[in-house]
């Protein structure tokens, strides 16, 4: 049966932790930017470019933060 609340690309790393482990003690766009990174070899089949460019956003959006932009 599948989990559409906690998909099995948030549960199946190679070390046996779970995304949500490292992802609860950062803030959202670090958090955000980790979940994209966690999954991008294990979701999708374009060699995990869309999580990569999602993970950069959030990446961007946060520096954008930290300098006031």
């Amino acid at each position: 049966m599948s989990d559409n609340i906690n998909p099995d690309h948030y549960k199946s790393h190679p070390s046996g932790v779970e995304c949500i482990q490292i992802t609860e003690h950062q803030n959202f766009l670090i958090g955000s930017a980790i979940k994209y990174l966690w999954r991008c070899d294990l979701k999708h089949d374009d060699g995990g470019l869309e999580d990569l460019n999602k993970a950069l956003w959030y990446i961007q959006r946060e520096i954008n933060r930290r300098q006031g932009v």
